[in-house]
Parts: structure tokens; C-alpha cells; sequence
């Protein structure tokens, strides 16, 4: 049981000057608002004080930014955490990331006002800044690379050593990631004329050098439209699933098994209802959907499924993919919500599917592909439900985790970037 954690921070960017910040909910402390990793010897804690009724965005009353040691230093700065749920490591370039405190948080601590790249008031706004997530908690670690809001300048990799030696490695993009991320994205634009190209945010004052590329979710943000984008997919989903409209052999399907083998023979041999099925992963089983006639709901387990927009697609929680009280409602939502994303729902009817299907069909999440294409091992939390895979497939959403940690390991910057599950 991991009661606390060490973490070695490493920089290997091309700036001299380089900050980290670990944030998170303090779980023996009653889930306060925290930053950790703070002090001469990195392992001291800072709960923010919750500022009076009324007094809103109140500095902090302590630095909490760890220097990091210049690129090449042979030591890097080795932090001491406790348990922590819903932490981030931020890294900034330069300067320090400014943080502000709110009445109303937890436990007595402040709400804590985080950077944020959606807000052009926020005094982060024009920073160089990037971050990852993991959750330390009795049971594991759990850390990912996460790209869901937006694309940074400084790339960033994991690594965990496991107590029995053994490695875990996500790779992350090279020092040029986010170039190679904007190239793909501008000729995407050329080649189909939708705003890819506009997510990309251009640093102020430096003649053209891109700062960030943000999520479409939040294309709303620079003016990059992406509404009645996935609409023809839905459209073309619906009519293939219809109750009474079926499918002959050649139609493509992903088995699974011997189940899987067997009813592709018999579609080979007869034609059939064309129907979705997705594994919950779970006690609940493989559960069957179709659309019904008569009301237009996509029928699946015996939930209902209104049509999703280009909105509740992209950002997976919103219409049909709204969770709720229902555990089988709550199980299928992330593998069909993933099936939209990246467009292989049409073409495969058994999800999860695996990696081979993804982003092949015209449209998709081209921002979603882009990220796992420029990154060294493929991997990228892109978006919300990018950890949809098959049972024993290989992971895409860029995560190491292990009930054993013994050391975790993030590296800053990109130029060190290899692939392959071993120590750096």
C-alpha cells in the first residue's frame, strides 16, 4: 500500500530555467487542497488558507514553485509526495505559473484557481506551460500524459519503476512535437477545409512561434468551428444500425473469439440484422444495440441512446454520453462515446476495437490522430475516453500505473525522448 511516493524530476528541455508545481487533494488529510513537494529537502506541504467570504482570487501566502536543475545536470530534484488524488504535475518555462486562492474549498482549504489556456484574462495565458496527472492512492499509482484540453510546447515522458524492478515507459513527443503537431494540423486544414488549423495559439511577441495547440472541444475558444462536423458519421451510423436493415458477408467485422469467428462465418453465409456490440468490460457483459424504427433511439442493453452533435462527441460527456445513476448506462457510454470519436463505429461493430480501426473514416478527430501519430510510442491521453481498449490490447492513452511503485519518474523537454519500457 503506497502511503507516499518518490518522484524525480528531469529536465531535459532547452531552457535553463525551468519550474514545477504539484498540486492535488490530500487524501489522509481529509482531501484539503495541497501543494506538495515543497522545502529544502522537497517533501514539505502547503494547504492554501481559505481567504474570508467575498475576498476572491487572493495570491498565495507561499512559493510553491520547485526550481528544476538545468538540462544536463546529472542530479535531478527528488520530491517526496504523500497520497494524492486528482494531482498535477505543472512545468513552466521562464516563470513561475500563478496560482490564486478562492473561498470554498475543501476541508477548510482554499478553492484553488488553476492556469488555465481557455481564459484570456488568466495571467497564465501567455506562459509556456504543460502538465500530467496521476492519482496516488492505497490501492496504486496512476499517472498519463494528458492532451485532452490542449497541446503544449514542452513535451513531457513517465517513467515507473515497479519495487520488483520492472519498468514502465510512455515516451511523449520530442523536443519538435508540437511543431511536427501544427505542420499535420495545417495541412489537414488544406486538405479539408475545416478550422484545424485555428487551434493552433501562437506565442505573443515571438514572430510567429506556436505556444500551444488547443483541443477542438474548445475550438469556440479561437474562433475554430467545428459545428455539423460529425453529423454525416451519426447519420450514416443510424441508417446502418436501423432495426430491420441488414447486412450481407461482406460486411466487416472485428472477431473476437471463437463467438466472434462464428457469427462472421454465418454473416458470410446469410444476410443478418446489423447490430452494435459492446463489451462492458465488466460483470455486465457484451450487450447488443440497434437503432429502433419506430422512436429513433439507438436501443443498447435496453438503454436509450438519443443522436449525439459534433458537441457531445468531442467532448464525451454531454447529451447521450451524460453518465447517470445507471452502472450499464455508465459502462457502455465510454466505448460508444470512443467509437464516434475515432470513427470506427461505422465500419466495426464489436468495440472496444483495437488500434488498426481508429481515425480511418472520414469524419474523425483528426487533432485526436495528429497526437498519437506525433507521439514516439503512439500514446497520448487525447481525449476524455482514450483508455477504451479490448481486453488485452495495447494501450493508447499514455499511462503507467502499478500498485508497487517504488520511483516515478517524469522528464521534461523532449530531447532525451526514447521508446521502450526501461529506466531513462
Amino acid at each position: 500500500m503506497p502511503n507516499s511516493l518518490t518522484i524525480k524530476l528531469i529536465n531535459q528541455s532547452p531552457h535553463q530555467t525551468l519550474y514545477a508545481f504539484i498540486t492535488g487533494l490530500a487524501i489522509q488529510n481529509n482531501n484539503a487542497r495541497v501543494f506538495a513537494g515543497l522545502g529544502p529537502q522537497f517533501n514539505e506541504l502547503y494547504f492554501p488558507e481559505e481567504p474570508l467570504p467575498g475576498k476572491l482570487l487572493q495570491p498565495l501566502t507561499r512559493d510553491c514553485a520547485i526550481p528544476l536543475n538545468p538540462p544536463g545536470s546529472p542530479n535531478p530534484v527528488t520530491v517526496t509526495i504523500p497520497q494524492l488524488a486528482g494531482a498535477r504535475i505543472w512545468f513552466s518555462a521562464e516563470k513561475k505559473l500563478i496560482f490564486k486562492r478562492n473561498p470554498g474549498g475543501p476541508a477548510n482549504t482554499a478553492a484553488l484557481v488553476e492556469p488555465s489556456v481557455l481564459n484570456p484574462t488568466d495571467p497564465n495565458i501567455n506562459t509556456n506551460f504543460v502538465f500530467c496527472e496521476f492519482t496516488l492512492n492505497s490501492a496504486q499509482l496512476f499517472a498519463n500524459i494528458s492532451y485532452v484540453d490542449f497541446v503544449g510546447r514542452i513535451p513531457i515522458g513517465l517513467t515507473l519503476r515497479e519495487r520488483n524492478g520492472k519498468a514502465q515507459h510512455v515516451s511523449g513527443m520530442k523536443e519538435d512535437g508540437l511543431e511536427r503537431v501544427c505542420e499535420a494540423l495545417r495541412k489537414q486544414a488544406e486538405k479539408d477545409g475545416r478550422p484545424w488549423d485555428k487551434l493552433i495559439v501562437m506565442e505573443r511577441g515571438t514572430g510567429g512561434k506556436p505556444l500551444r495547440v488547443l483541443s477542438p472541444t474548445h475550438g469556440n475558444t479561437v474562433r475554430a468551428n467545428f459545428g455539423g462536423m460529425f453529423e454525416p458519421l451519426v447519420e450514416k451510423v443510424w441508417e446502418k444500425y436501423c432495426e430491420g436493415n441488414s447486412v450481407g458477408g461482406e460486411e466487416k467485422k472485428q472477431h473476437h473469439g471463437l463467438r466472434g469467428f462464428l457469427s462472421g462465418l454465418k454473416g458470410h453465409q446469410e444476410s443478418r440484422q446489423c447490430v452494435l456490440q459492446i463489451d462492458t468490460q465488466c460483470g455486465l457483459g457484451v450487450v447488443t444495440g440497434y437503432v429502433e424504427k419506430g422512436t429513433g433511439d439507438f436501443v443498447i442493453g435496453g438503454e436509450r441512446f438519443k443522436r449525439p452533435t459534433t458537441a457531445d462527441i468531442l467532448g464525451c460527456n454531454s447529451g447521450p454520453f451524460t453518465t447517470g445513476p445507471s452502472a450499464l448506462r455508465n459502462a457502455i457510454i465510454p466505448r460508444f462515446a470512443a467509437g464516434f470519436q475515432r470513427s470506427c463505429i461505422l465500419d466495426v461493430t464489436d468495440h472496444p476495437s483495437p488500434p488498426e480501426t481508429f481515425y480511418r473514416c472520414e469524419p474523425t478527430n483528426h487533432y485526436c490522430r495528429i497526437i498519437h501519430e506525433c507521439s514516439l510510442d503512439g500514446k497520448g491521453y487525447a481525449f476524455a475516453y482514450d483508455d477504451v481498449q479490448p481486453d488485452g490490447g495495447d494501450d493508447q492513452s499514455g499511462k503507467v500505473n502499478a500498485g508497487d511503485p517504488e520511483v516515478f519518474i517524469v522528464t521534461v523537454g523532449g530531447q532525451g525522448a526514447y521508446v521502450g519500457n526501461k529506466m531513462p
